[in-house]
């Protein structure tokens, strides 16, 4: 078995973690375009006709949790190292790499995400708010979709609504919406454009939230949407007061000049139901949506998107704690997490969330969150996962779930992949059901219960 505590101990002290993931993981020969010295690694079974996944290398418990899960599944894997201290050495050169690679790729988020250790002992924040930030850029990412129990929310990651400047309102030669913000619109076309084939593909609901009478943006991505809704079948139910693509004709012919000209081939057999919502009112039909358990799919700026998923994410508990307050008032001891799944509902806390980063060539970066990885670490590292018995050992779940996402979306027509993996999920699930071993344990019984792929 790996030795993860070892690796543990390197990450939190700043040691030599290249050295040390350089014994397990040979080099790979794989490298990403324009990153002649990339450093990419090559693990599990790559004898079984099996495309590949690239894993990101990131801090604290991510780290760990992705060099577990690799080691229990055997799949094969490139892995490339983003944690702190490396980043900190190359100057984010490695998010070139990660954004890069040629492959279906898994992308963590951690505390650690915008830190970097300074040599004397303490972090320091560098490439502004997150390392998420210049990624998204370099890799061409247009959206980002999070999907949540009945609700998938489409971000249009360029567009910000907040310019409301007119002065400065203008598209430049490149398509480069100019207002206080520089936003790619062609990205913004991409991004409509996914929203409309998601909501033919699937025939859920489809809800936007733009602001387009109060933000410039927000205009051109409205208009940008209307004008893909022209020649289709969609039916639209609410309609903005005004069509923001007469508001901004001009300005979206020109955008759309700028786009391939079978940009909307095989659209005008797309079919559905869109909703045209001011973006502040689709919280609360979002929780409505939730509860009746409607399929639905929403069209959101990148901030106000944010907003919408984090707000999903949190929503659920108090449901249930009401639900619980409901069942107390009438003299009932429920278990709510047990009734919400016996009338159907499937989401959680919000640790269940994922993501997938859409590029504009290439394949999709698939993407999770752990914010308290940091913390997570430490605890292990103190030898208490528990705190003396105020909290519950890591839940390293969402590992598999992310790999199983990942590996189908790479390798869709495998039958047998499936099916192995939804077994090995149904393995790690009945490890992990009742009383939560710790980490180390937990990756010692999944290791003993998972015979690994290609083996």
């Amino acid at each position: 078995m790996i030795d993860l505590l070892s690796i543990a101990k390197t990450e939190a002290d700043g040691g030599d973690l290249l050295g040390e993931l350089s014994k397990l993981f040979k080099p790979a020969d794989i490298k990403p375009t324009g990153y002649p010295d990339a450093i990419v690694w090559e693990g599990g079974n790559h004898c079984s006709g099996i495309n590949p996944v690239a894993h990101s290398l990131t801090d604290a418990y991510a780290l760990l949790g992705t060099i577990a899960a690799t080691d229990i599944l055997g799949l094969p894997f490139y892995g490339v190292p983003m944690w702190s201290q490396y980043r900190h050495d190359t100057n984010l050169e490695s998010l070139s790499w990660f954004g890069n690679m040629p492959c279906t790729s898994i992308k963590w988020s951690t505390a650690g995400d915008a830190y970097v250790n300074d040599g004397k002992g303490g972090k320091v924040v560098v490439a502004g708010k997150s390392g998420n930030a210049p990624l998204r850029t370099q890799a061409g990412v247009y959206c980002n979709v999070r999907p949540y129990g009945p609700i998938t929310v489409v971000r249009c990651m360029p567009c910000l609504p907040y310019s409301q400047d007119k002065p400065k309102f203008e598209v430049n030669s490149e398509g480069i919406v100019h207002s206080e913000m520089n936003t790619p619109a062609i990205q913004m076309a991409y991004a409509n454009r996914l929203f409309l084939k998601m909501v033919n593909d699937t025939g859920h609901l489809g809800r936007v939230a733009m602001k387009p009478t109060q933000a410039m943006e927000d205009g051109i991505n409205a208009g940008l949407h209307s004008w893909l809704l022209q020649g289709t079948k969609f039916k639209v139910g609410r309609k903005y007061a005004v069509d923001p693509y007469e508001e901004h004709k001009e300005k979206i012919d020109y955008i759309v000049s700028l786009l391939p000209s079978d940009f909307k081939d095989g659209m005008e057999d797309w079919e559905g139901q869109i909703e045209q919502h001011i973006s502040d009112t689709n919280y609360g039909l979002l929780i409505w949506d939730l509860i009746e358990k409607r399929d639905t799919i929403v069209l959101a700026t990148d901030l106000d998107g944010d907003r919408l998923t984090d707000l999903l994410a949190d929503i659920s508990d108090p449901l249930r704690a009401f639900g619980g307050i409901v069942a107390k008032h009438i003299g009932e001891d429920i278990d709510m997490w047990n009734a919400w799944a016996e009338m159907g509902y499937t989401t959680g806390n919000g640790r269940d969330m994922t993501s997938v980063m859409h590029r504009m060539s290439g394949p999709p970066i698939h993407e999770q969150t752990l914010g308290s990885a940091d913390a997570m670490l430490l605890r292990l590292l103190d030898g208490d996962e528990s705190m003396g018995g105020t909290k519950r050992p890591y839940d390293p779940r969402i590992h598999f779930v992310l790999i199983r996402d990942a590996y189908l979306d790479a390798n869709p027509e495998n039958e047998e992949l499936r099916q192995w993996l939804d077994k090995a999920l149904e393995t790690f699930d009945s490890i992990y059901s009742g009383e939560r071993p710790g980490f180390l344990e937990g990756y010692k019984s999944l290791k003993d219960a998972i015979t690994p792929w290609g083996t």
